[in-house]
């Protein structure tokens, strides 16, 4: 049997953190409760964690500075991270997303709310999860080629009809992913994913953090359209290495 997803719930207020743990606990997910920023930190290099809840106004450490910490991890950087906050000014949410976060609830919350957001994030990380897995299966040798382009993906090193590519490391995690299931379609939430360690069910936002990346690629390739190793936009559904 699996084990019950386990929420990280960060605020420096005892009476919240009790009533997030009381309703959470009664739709059967496990519950670690946190006081402090740095308590948390602590708390997600002991033990497997499949979702954060933290308030932003918190002393010593706030909400955005745990935030950061956590993306910086790159064993964390995955886990979905949700604000539950009083802080509910426009600013205050645009900021909370500029740095990554997967959602952002303001106090007082409805418990359906809640609980359909907790639900929603951990359904779509364990789907790109899935998606990871399979993207990052053989072939088991190390190298990879699509047309012109071919790939070392041991010593992340690239090559373009026999010529160097210099691509950034976000480039080549594109790059490899695409050639690695050239003729799939991949979403855009799956290439942010791998590209960004971002875990995010808005298609629109991750369009956006892609886009610019594809184009970058684009460019370095510059591979007509209609040959092989191309980059193909598939509208509404993410982008496809043409193959043959």
């Amino acid at each position: 049997m699996s084990r019950p997803a386990s929420i990280l719930v960060v605020d420096d207020q005892a009476d919240h953190l009790a009533a997030v743990e009381m309703l959470l606990t009664g739709f059967g997910y496990r519950v670690v409760l946190c006081t402090s920023g740095a308590q948390a930190l602590a708390r997600l290099a002991a033990e497997p964690i499949d979702l954060i809840l933290a308030d932003v106004a918190m002393p010593h450490l706030n909400g955005y500075q745990l935030l950061e910490a956590v993306r910086r991890e790159t064993r964390w950087a995955q886990i979905p991270f949700v604000f539950l906050t009083a802080r509910a000014l426009d600013s205050d949410v645009r900021y909370g997303k500029t740095l990554g976060a997967d959602d952002y609830l303001t106090k007082p919350v409805q418990p359906e709310d809640l609980l359909a957001v907790v639900e929603g994030k951990l359904r779509r990380h364990a789907q790109l999860v899935q998606a990871t897995a399979r993207t990052a299966q053989a072939p088991p040798a190390s190298e990879l080629s699509v047309g012109a382009i071919r790939l070392d993906v041991e010593h992340h090193r690239a090559w373009l009809a026999g010529d160097p590519l210099s691509l950034s490391v976000k480039e080549f995690t594109l790059l490899e992913a695409l050639v690695r299931r050239a003729g799939e379609v991949l979403p855009a939430t799956t290439l942010v994913q791998l590209t960004h360690g971002l875990s995010t069910e808005d298609a629109d936002e991750a369009r956006e953090l892609i886009r610019p990346l594809v184009r970058s690629l684009r460019h370095k390739l510059g591979t007509p359209s209609d040959k092989p190793g191309a980059i193909e936009t598939v509208r509404g559904l993410g982008y496809r290495m043409i193959e043959r």
